[in-house]
């Protein structure tokens, strides 16, 4: 019942964004980087704010990243994100990082903050130079607020190949007072995370120490944006930063806090929420897959199980064709490191039931037809070796992606 309680005290805003937390603002703007589209953004908040990062694991990890880690290592405090599109920064030596430096310092000459304060963000083309009179008039000229038409400026500004915006808004109770979570994620395609995602920006009022909350994060990282892919492979920008600004009085939010575990529920809530939304926006797609596993030996090989489903072409490939092959699935299962007993393994696609204790179960190619006809695409495991949950998302593989990827760069 306690338990029951506390969730309700958990609630999706509907109309939210990452504007909706207090004290924070955002904007968006075209500087010619990409063709027609808006391709740079800020995100600020009034003041400053603790900080958490999670990161792409890629060995050719791009100059941003390395500035924004520089940032937060100062004093694990952030006030603002400079970021554009259309070209990552990434594989460019030397003058690439002195770009993601100056590209910081303009930012802060914008807001009047210290340079430390700045955090950057890239995302586009790898190997390309950041055009750097671009970047210039984007500081010099971005205006930004916190109105609603300025959120979804700086959600377009951050996209490259994503056909929608991906923004998420949770809010939950804190010492009786209303603590808000906003996000704002893009992701299209080299979905495959280590870490991080694409790129996922979230801010909250909470007040909450930067270590805290960078454990929090890192946990909700790794049930959600870590559990989706789209065509395994991981980028160069990968990047989630987060930013507390305490603007919410309450008491200081740690593991002891009565309401901790409210907190962490609803981060969860909010970074799986944008993690579905990159799956179901994959290069192509016309799908959302949803894999979800029980009986694992523990929670660590379930969501290994579940994204080993979710990454396999050839499942994929079946969602797309509405095919009820279910013995793909049966591949991507036998050849995980994870244990799995075959004679104790069931396999359900949506409520239907087409594997059982190691072999076919009768099953109608209707009703399967019907769930693989559907937007969002269930397969659900059943393991019957121990408690262990998993879940991961994808999306299926269509002639489309191959188009998209084929001309990326023209």
């Amino acid at each position: 019942m306690e338990h029951t309680m506390k969730e309700k005290r958990i609630q999706k805003v509907d109309e939210g964004n990452l504007l909706t937390p207090k004290g924070f603002q955002a904007g968006g703007i075209h500087t010619g980087l990409r063709r027609s589209k808006l391709d740079f953004g800020i995100l600020y908040s009034e003041q400053p704010a603790s900080c958490a990062a999670v990161y792409t694991k890629s060995h050719f990890q791009a100059a941003p990243l390395k500035v924004t880690q520089e940032s937060i290592s100062h004093s694990n405090m952030v006030q603002a994100l400079v970021i554009n599109s259309a070209v990552a920064n990434a594989c460019t030596g030397e003058e690439g990082l002195q770009n993601a430096y100056q590209m910081r310092k303009w930012g802060a000459e914008r807001l009047g903050i210290p340079t430390h304060y700045v955090a950057v963000a890239s995302t586009g083309v790898i190997g390309e130079q950041l055009p750097m009179e671009h970047i210039q008039y984007g500081c010099s000229n971005i205006t930004y607020s916190s109105n609603k038409e300025d959120a979804q400026a700086f959600q377009q500004s951050i996209l490259t190949t994503d056909t929608l915006q991906k923004t998420s808004c949770y809010q939950v109770e804190v010492d009786g007072e209303t603590v808000t979570l906003g996000g704002a994620a893009k992701g299209s395609g080299m979905v495959h995370p280590n870490m991080a995602t694409m790129l996922g920006f979230i801010t909250t009022d909470a007040t909450i120490a930067s270590d805290h909350l960078q454990n929090a994060l890192r946990g909700a990282v790794d049930q959600s944006f870590n559990q989706i892919t789209i065509d395994g492979e991981t980028s160069t920008n990968d990047m989630v930063l987060t930013l507390a600004n305490h603007t919410v009085e309450h008491e200081t939010l740690q593991p002891e806090h009565p309401d901790w575990e409210n907190f962490v529920m609803t981060l969860n809530s909010l970074c799986e929420d944008l993690a579905k939304q990159i799956a179901r926006d994959g290069e192509g797609a016309t799908k959302l897959v949803e894999v979800n596993v029980e009986g694992a030996w523990n929670e660590d090989e379930a969501q290994v199980l579940a994204k080993n489903i979710v990454s396999s072409d050839l499942v994929k490939t079946a969602v797309y064709g509405e095919d009820a092959n279910w013995g793909r699935i049966v591949v991507a299962l036998g050849h995980s490191e994870a244990r799995v007993n075959p004679e104790l393994t069931s396999i359900r696609i949506g409520s239907s039931l087409v594997f059982s204790h190691g072999v076919a179960h009768p099953f109608s190619e209707e009703e399967v037809a019907k769930v693989l006809h559907q937007d969002v695409v269930q397969i659900n495991v059943s393991l019957q070796e121990g408690n262990g949950l998993g879940r991961a998302w994808g999306c299926d593989l269509t002639y489309d992606y191959v188009k998209i990827n084929a001309s990326y760069r023209t």
